[in-house]
Formats: structure tokens, sequence, C-alpha cells
């Protein structure tokens, strides 16, 4: 492979990161079918790897992607034995291609609508709760499977499945493709919400790959929030929707900590070593000011309370700072609204801060035998960074090595083992 072929695999990759999500609600919304929006997609990339290296990288890669994976779709409905039941497909998806480039480009800038209305689609209260969030991170935030089994700290055969059956459920039930009406958007908000979290959490933190964050992931969550917060003004039942400002709150304040987060080659930079001259200032005050609309409302919920904890940390002029007795009560409420092993790991750590590594590491001790933190690295990386501050070095590289075999991202890899060199000097 030549080093300009190299240079258009990393553009096309860094096309599919941006762009991969929007393209396929666009096709979900034409074809009113997962699997063959996602088989022509899929075509379509190959096509680029194919084409753009002797043709360059086409002036709006969304619509070139879009515009070849229609024609990519026409072609196997031609092929199909039932061809007269997809002639309505065949002659809007012509009329689509004859419209022209111009056309296309005006058509991929409005999206973000076909992505809000794929949300509602996999959202729909006839699907599972957990195969709602699945599916529609799968589709819209572009994760692989095994990125969302580890989110959901299970196996990729069991999320895999979850897939399937959700997608024939939508495709056997006739779940239609829109935004609901106004009335109808209370049953489905919670699963919004959740899907949003979710991807805004894998773009904070990547379950995978070269880098620690994947900042697209978490501006199309922002947006999306924003876009269901104007949606639920339609509603009076959920005019002012207290959580979905919260989460918006809780993802402003984590995002604006991003050019810190990481040094100069990539390396996660933890919290309390972070440079905050670097915190976006301006975010986080939107963040607060968000944060103080929701809880005038009086109606407490997980996101607002994440949110507040967040508030703690960017009010905080330096760590030392940091009210950490207040964040452990909050997570101790949280812990009431949604019981969670991770969130009493959050617990644990706080109250380490607060009062000392040995009082952290007595509470992991509590949680050493929960099945779902087993394979959680953070988990082991948590136990190490207490070990180590007490001068527990053996049993520390024991953790940190833990730790290391179980994350996938290689950022947190380079992490741990710059910690395992520091203990084994």
């Amino acid at each position: 492979m030549s080093l300009e072929d190299a240079g258009i695999d990393q553009i096309i990759e860094r096309i599919f990161r941006q762009d991969a999500g929007r393209v396929l609600a666009n096709l979900i919304s034409t074809l009113h079918d997962f699997d063959l929006a996602e088989d022509v997609l899929q075509e379509a990339f190959i096509m680029a790897l194919q084409h753009w290296p002797k043709e360059g990288t086409p002036a709006n890669p969304a619509a070139w992607l879009t515009t070849t994976a229609r024609r990519k779709a026409i072609d196997r409905l031609r092929r199909a034995k039932v061809l007269a039941q997809k002639a309505a497909q065949l002659e809007l998806l012509n009329e689509l291609i004859q419209g022209g480039e111009e056309q296309e480009e005006e058509e991929v800038e409005t999206i973000p609508d076909e992505r809000l209305k794929l949300i509602f689609t996999c959202c729909h209260p006839a699907l599972p709760l957990e195969g709602r969030v699945a599916l529609t991170l799968h589709t819209l935030g572009g994760l692989k499977t095994s990125e969302i089994a580890s989110a959901f700290l299970i196996s990729e055969t069991t999320m895999a499945q979850r897939l399937v059956r959700a997608k024939r459920k939508i495709k056997e039930a006739g779940i239609p493709y829109y935004v609901p009406p106004a009335h109808l958007l209370a049953e489905r908000v919670q699963g919004v919400l959740l899907v949003i979290y979710l991807i805004f959490n894998e773009g904070y933190s990547s379950h995978s790959g070269e880098s620690l964050m994947r900042p697209e992931l978490c501006a199309e969550a922002i947006r999306l929030c924003r876009a269901v917060i104007q949606l639920s003004r339609l509603e009076p039942a959920l005019a002012g929707n207290a959580e979905a400002i919260g989460l918006l709150a809780l993802m402003l304040l984590n995002d604006a900590r991003r050019a810190a987060r990481t040094g100069p080659n990539g390396v996660l930079v933890l919290l309390e070593e972070q440079d905050r001259d670097l915190w976006d200032k301006k975010q986080i005050e939107e963040g607060l000011n968000l944060l103080e609309v929701a809880l005038r409302m009086h109606l407490p919920g997980p996101y607002q309370i994440q949110a507040a904890i967040s508030a703690l940390h960017a009010q905080a002029e330096r760590p030392e700072d940091t009210d950490w007795l207040q964040i452990a009560a909050l997570y101790g409420e949280l812990l009431k609204l949604n019981p969670s092993p991770i969130i009493e790991l959050n617990r644990a750590v706080a109250i380490a801060m607060a009062d000392g590594p040995l009082r952290g590491l007595a509470l992991l001790r509590q949680l050493e035998n929960n099945e779902l933190l087993q394979d959680y690295y953070l988990f082991h990386a948590t136990r190490a960074d207490l070990l180590r501050r007490i001068g527990r070095f053996e049993e520390a590289a024991l953790s940190y090595q833990k730790a290391l075999e179980l994350t996938q991202n290689s950022a947190e890899q380079i992490f741990l083992k710059g910690r395992l060199a520091q203990i084994n000097y």
C-alpha cells in the first residue's frame, strides 16, 4: 500500500466516525430496512476505498456516500425476487438519485433530523429498553457490538442477539420511522435520554481504539439532547423536562474538560493532574446555569445528580478544593435512584479522596466479589491507584496489570503501562 493510499485510509476512517451515523439514518429513513441500509453503507465505504485514492476525496464525502449507497440499494432491490413489493422504494430512490449532486448536498445537511427520527424509532415502547439502547448505539452511534457489550457489562454474543431481535421486532411490527406526535413523547423519552447518555459516554471514554475520546460522538449527543429539549416543549407533560436539562448540563460540564484530559501525546491525564486553565469556561457556565434551571423544578433524577457532581469538580479552582464529602453524599443519593456497582465504585473513590486510601480500599473489598466488576477495568485500576498511594506497590502492580489486560483503549493502556513503570522502578 502506498503512502497516498494509507492517507486515504485514514481520511475514510475519520469520515466513517464523523458521518456514518447521519448517512445511515438517512438511508434507513428511505429504505425502512436496517439491515439493507447497513449493508449498502458498508458497500459505499468499500467503493470509497477503491475510488478515492485515484479520484481524490469528494468535496462532500457524506453526500457521495449517500448517493453511492442508494445506487447499491437500487441494484439489490432490482435483483430481489419480490421486486413488485419493492416498486415504491425503487421509485423513491430513483427520484433521489436523479435529483443531482446539489440536492444531495442540501439533503445531507438536514440529516440531523433523520437521526432524531432514528432514535425515536429505536426507542419505541414495543422494544425492551436494553434493545432500544443497543440498537440506537449501533446504528446512530456507529458503535461495534463489542463496544456496546462492554458498556452493558455483558458478552458480545448476548448483545448481538439483542440487536437481531430489536431489528426483527421493528420490521415485523411495522414500527414507523418518525418523531412521534407530542402526546406520545413521554413514553419514549426515558429510553431516548439513556441512549444519548451512553453515546456521550462512549465519546468521552472510548472503549477501544487509539484515542481516549471520540469528540464527534460527544458533540452529537449534546446536539441531540438540545433537540429533545426543544421537542419536549411541545408536550405539556414534558414541558421543561428536568432530566433532559440535567443531562445536557452533565454533558456540557464533562465535555468542557476535554482539552485537558490528554497530554501532547494523547495519553490520559487524570482529573487531579489536569491543567484547569484548559477547561472551557463558557461551556462550564452554560452547564451550571442549566443545572440551576433543572434543580429549580424540584423533580430530582439521576442525570441532575451526576450533573451536580460534575459541577462540584468544575467549581473547584484547584484539585484540593474539591468537596469530596459532598460528592460522596451525592453518589449515595444516586445509588438510591439507580443501584449499580459502578456507582458504588465511584462513591468509594470519592470517600477515598475525602477520608484516605485505606477507607477506599475497605469499600472496594466489599465489591470485589461482584461479578459485574470482575471484568471492569476501572475497578482494578482504582484498586491499583489506592494501593499505590499507600506504598503497597507489589499489590498495586498486580491490579494495574489486570486493568491493562481488560482495557481495549490504547490511550488507557499507555497510561497504565506508565503507572506500572513508576512503581516497578
